[in-house]
């Protein structure tokens, strides 16, 4: 496997460091992040790896800084290798060849078994670069999906494992659609889906200030999206249908099957992961060692850009540091 280091590319954090390594298509590589600890933590070294929801990459999600830092900020600060990829489709990794064609032409790419191999390339990786036997994993959204199979299908290789707002099982009426090979997606489409899920009558958890600041770098992130109208972001249609499939009783893993520690956070109002799909998962995860489900209130599906964003650094850091009790 060869590699591109790319600090040189980086104008956010002179400590970032960003390696381009192969995906398992040919002629597509993966753009992966790494922030390490300001100092030398005691002991060995720690590596957490991150993996994004649908619909933006892992530089708006846990590397975006509102008022100046991030969700990664706060893990290195905790003494972790702090690693997160775009999957391809996404951000500033390689694009699949049916998002180049015209959405009906092909079935959805980048689903859950092929976004499971991207992660196993990244970890892989990690794993030599950084000299440990395991990662621990943070996977939000649809992303828990794909690191849910990964975890399954690679048990060695993960050390502990955070779901937050998991996509679990569901049973819904009627049969699923055809979906489209890719879509887009609008500035406005991502405002309401931040602000949706909020109770009337509830002050924002989100502001605009901050959401304006992040949807100027999530156009930004798709260099085509200003050849569109309105603006928008191309993003490939597998994980919908990865979502699509659960609610209909296929999710594209057995959480049975998870050998680490698993932690399930997510959002008192959020409709994506509600009390319902959390018991499901908690009851779900019968070989975990150890398992935790923390609701965070005031918070929606986004609560990493949310106000309540700290509470869910702190419960994750927690975790991933052993230091629950019972």
């Amino acid at each position: 496997m060869t590699e591109t280091n790319c600090a040189a590319d980086n104008r956010l954090d002179p400590r970032e460091q960003l390696f381009r390594i192969p995906s398992q298509h040919d002629g597509l590589h993966l753009l992966l992040r790494h922030l390490p600890p300001p100092a030398q933590a005691a002991g060995p070294p720690r590596a957490v790896l991150y993996v994004h929801g649908a619909t933006f990459p892992s530089a708006l999600s846990v590397a975006h800084r509102f008022d100046g830092r991030s969700w990664r900020d706060a893990l290195a600060d905790a003494g972790f290798h702090v690693w997160a990829f775009d999957c391809l489709g996404y951000g500033g990794s390689g694009r699949y060849p049916a998002m180049r064609m015209a959405a009906d032409r092909n079935a959805p790419p980048g689903r859950a078994s092929d976004a499971a191999q991207q992660i196993e390339r990244v970890a892989r990786f990690i794993t030599e670069r950084c000299g440990v036997a395991s990662v621990h994993v943070v996977a939000h959204s649809w992303g828990t999906i794909a690191a849910g199979l990964f975890a399954t299908l690679q048990p060695q290789l993960v050390e502990r494992l955070v779901l937050f707002g998991p996509i679990t099982q569901r049973h819904g009426p009627g049969d699923p659609v055809t979906l489209a090979a890719w879509a887009l997606v609008t500035v406005e489409a991502q405002w309401r889906r931040f602000v949706e899920d909020v109770p009337p009558g509830h002050p924002p958890v989100l502001s605009r200030r901050h959401f304006a600041a992040w949807a100027a770098l999530y156009l930004a992130n798709d260099p085509d999206s200003g050849t569109r109208t309105p603006p928008s972001v191309a993003i490939p249609g597998g994980p919908r249908a990865d979502i699509q499939d659960a609610w209909h009783g296929r999710l594209a893993y057995d959480p049975g099957r998870i050998q680490a520690p698993a932690c399930i956070i997510r959002g008192e109002w959020d409709s994506l992961t509600t009390d319902a799909d959390a018991r499901w998962l908690f009851d779900a995860l019968t070989a975990a060692p150890l398992k935790r489900d923390i609701k965070i209130g005031r918070a929606t599906h986004l609560l990493h850009l949310e106000e309540g964003r700290h509470a869910l650094y702190r419960e994750t850091e927690t975790f991933l540091l052993g230091g629950e009790r019972g």
